[in-house]
């Protein structure tokens, strides 16, 4: 068993990466199997598809131009990397770009079918709704697997050395990374664009309800909860995915050419993704059952299984630990599995701290339920307030991570708890993707005029949910994106000091991060700032797109008056190419920042070799301000939706009261928050970083 640990990291995560797919298509095949509905329902789920995938297909075909040219770059610009790089980078583009379109297109057909089996109960209503979710899911982990594990033994195989496959490596996700921050921010300008515009007009102005067919908005805001939370946290997640195992491999190769430690990341991903394959498959809620209760059954089967099957393959590799124990801070086995079992334990931590300030059933949420009694404006300072307080108890519970890790085996302990922790990506982006399937799900209903119950005891309850795990597992990607960029960064200074060593440049080799030099003080500045920069773009972008929606269905409102008496049918693809162009045109210079600046810093270097320590604190800023406004973002804006469903429900005199007017701001406010500039930054912090180690070797030729 030892040996077959050490000796088969690649063939273990290549097994398991194709077991995971192949599941991944067998859910396809049972969802596509089910029951569609009526003839209406069908006619309202094919403009819902029609839409999601013409917008991913343009949105795709912009990146696609950006993504040859930067390839071509690293291709042909000297000290870029070369070939490895450049294939790396369109193998992480091309599959990370997969995951989130086949796992859209799954998704956007499970949610007419999520309606037609709501009619039969709860249960089965869940059942197709978690499974066309888990199809993104697994997709992500399985494709996430064959892409790094199987171009890595390409090179190896080629003839490339562990430090040529492992850079090549980077280059894959940088590629993973690019499609995500287009993806993230595109999908966010669309989906919240069109939320807007559709509640602003139609909730507060017309009065009528949500998901109302009356709303001439209603398909684009449904078109965006699938390219948004869908397609946008897929490839999110892939990246994030793909770029921490990368990032802990690159680290332990910095450590050590041990090919059993460096392949340990691959070893951890490809067994948790069989574990996340155990926990979907007991997902499932009897009558009167909890449907979170539920979820969360699925998450902590999964993380047990994979805590279980950690500890043989760590033991397996036990002589090489002992071999390396000098470069691994002292560590040995159990060190190393302690470290595993903390990257579990932060995931459980992050989910359950987010849950507190989003969900229903906690004291934040009602209290900004309760502050919109009094109106708009305290509705708004309540929800701030509660999203500068989210904060606190994540960085606590991942700075805590840190410790103990770094405690146990130094800068490698908390590597390996950083891929403990994404390996759970699988059953965690399963919650994610559940929550547009349930959000269509229930807007179908109530487009297609099914019966009363259906809304209120199936997909109602269903869609609350999923409200809830789509916030939960914001917080979960971003904690970890945090910890991944720590990785990062610790190996661009490793790699940094390497790469002067190998130049001959000695006396550059005593470079330091140190709060006393000017430079790297000036480089926290600029790193700090790009985060808020970014998420102004993000912000300003829906308000854009928003304002161009409340005009364009106040304009059909004005001019077909048949619209609200059902006698004229409104324009649904006006307000969809809206939100497209909107969202095209808006994405480009936000996902140009984490490119360009670290870039423009480096540079620098050409008048003074103090640039590396600029570029250096650049990162470090990023991180830090990254981490504190994406939690606060994401936090907030899923507690002033939250809120708005809470007075839905009847809390605080219910819809149409003084107080659901002031939810319903509050909520439009959050969600750009929420769904658009704070995801987002999760890749914007991952891509200055990697930008940053692909351009160690060309800023060290330049000095």
């Amino acid at each position: 068993m030892s040996t077959f640990f050490s000796e088969h990291a690649v063939l273990i995560a290549l097994v398991c990466g194709a077991i995971t797919v192949l599941y991944g298509l067998i859910l396809t095949r049972w969802v596509l199997s089910k029951p569609q509905g009526d003839d209406k329902m069908r006619e309202i789920a094919a403009a819902i598809q029609e839409g999601a995938s013409a917008y991913l297909s343009r949105q795709y075909r912009t990146v696609a131009i950006v993504a040859v040219v930067l390839a071509l770059i690293l291709l042909f610009v000297p000290d870029l990397g070369g070939w490895r790089v450049a294939v790396g980078f369109l193998i992480g583009a091309i599959l990370s770009a997969a995951a989130g379109f086949i796992g859209m297109n799954v998704a956007v057909r499970a949610n007419v079918r999520t309606a037609e089996a709501a009619r039969s109960g709860l249960g089965p209503a869940l059942d197709v709704a978690f499974k066309g979710g888990t199809v993104t899911g697994i997709l992500v982990v399985g494709l996430g697997l064959l892409g790094v594990a199987g171009y890595y033994g390409i090179l190896l195989q080629t003839g490339a050395t562990q430090g040529e496959a492992i850079y090549g490596l980077v280059g894959l996700g940088f590629g993973g990374s690019l499609i995500s921050v287009f993806a993230r921010v595109g999908g966010g300008i669309f989906t919240k664009g069109a939320d807007v515009g559709a509640d602003l007009v139609g909730k507060i102005e017309a009065g009528i309800p949500e998901d109302d067919p009356r709303n001439p908005a209603v398909i684009a805001d449904n078109v965006g909860d699938n390219v948004g939370d869908d397609a946008g946290m897929a490839a999110d997640l892939f990246e994030t995915y793909a770029v921490s195992i990368v990032a802990a491999m690159l680290l332990l190769s910095q450590f050590t050419q041990s090919e059993a430690l460096v392949g340990l990341p691959l070893i951890l991903a490809g067994l948790s993704g069989l574990a996340s394959i155990v926990g979907t498959l007991v997902v499932r809620v009897g009558e009167g059952g909890s449907v979170m209760g539920a979820l969360y059954r699925g998450v902590l089967v999964s993380a047990v299984i994979s805590a279980v099957l950690f500890i043989p393959a760590i033991l397996g590799l036990e002589d090489a630990i002992a071999e390396h124990t000098a470069v691994l801070s002292g560590a040995g086995t159990w060190d190393i599995i302690i470290c595993a079992l903390v990257g579990l334990v932060i995931t459980a931590l992050l989910m359950g701290i987010t849950e507190y300030y989003t969900g229903t059933r906690w004291k934040p949420v009602k209290d900004v339920a309760e502050a919109s009694t009094t109106g708009h404006a305290t509705n708004i300072i309540s929800g701030l307030g509660y999203s500068m307080q989210a904060t606190a108890l994540p960085v606590i519970v991942i700075g805590g991570g840190i410790l103990i890790a770094n405690a146990l085996a130094g800068l490698v302990g908390i590597a390996i708890a950083v891929v403990a922790m994404l390996s759970m990506a699988g059953v965690i982006i399963a919650l994610d993707a559940f929550g547009p399937v349930t959000d269509n799900a229930g807007g179908i209903a109530e487009m297609a005029g099914l019966p009363e119950e259906v809304r209120n005891k199936v997909t109602d309850p269903l869609d609350a949910v999923g409200n809830t795990t789509k916030a939960v597992t914001k917080g979960y990607a971003i904690g970890s994106a945090g910890l991944a960029a720590v990785i990062l960064f610790a190996s661009y200074r490793d790699e940094l000091l390497i790469k002067l060593e190998e130049a001959g440049k000695l006396e550059l080799t005593n470079i330091a991060f140190d709060l006393s030099d000017p430079w790297v003080v000036v480089g926290l500045l600029i790193g700090g700032a790009m985060p808020f920069v970014f998420a102004s773009f993000c912000m300003s972008a829906v308000g854009k797109a928003g304002k161009a929606v409340v005009e364009e269905v106040r304009r059909q409102f004005r001019e077909k008056p048949g619209i609200m008496d059902g006698t004229e049918r409104p324009e649904y693809g006006t307000c969809v190419d809206i939100v497209t162009r909107t969202a095209l045109r808006e994405m480009l210079v936000p996902a140009a920042i984490p490119v360009v600046i670290p870039i423009i810093v480096g540079l620098i270097v050409v008048f003074t070799d103090s640039a590396l320590q600029m570029l250096g604190g650049l990162l470090l800023g990023t991180i830090v301000t990254g981490l504190f406004l994406a939690i606060s973002m994401t936090s907030g804006g899923g507690a002033w939706d939250n809120a708005k469903k809470l007075i839905e429900d009847g809390a605080f005199g219910g819809k149409g009261s003084i107080a659901h007017q002031a939810a319903v701001t509050g909520d439009t406010v959050g969600d750009p928050y929420k769904d658009t500039a704070g995801p987002a930054i999760n890749p914007m912090i991952k891509i200055a970083n990697i930008v940053a180690i692909l351009l160690i070797p060309a800023l060290v030729a330049l000095i």
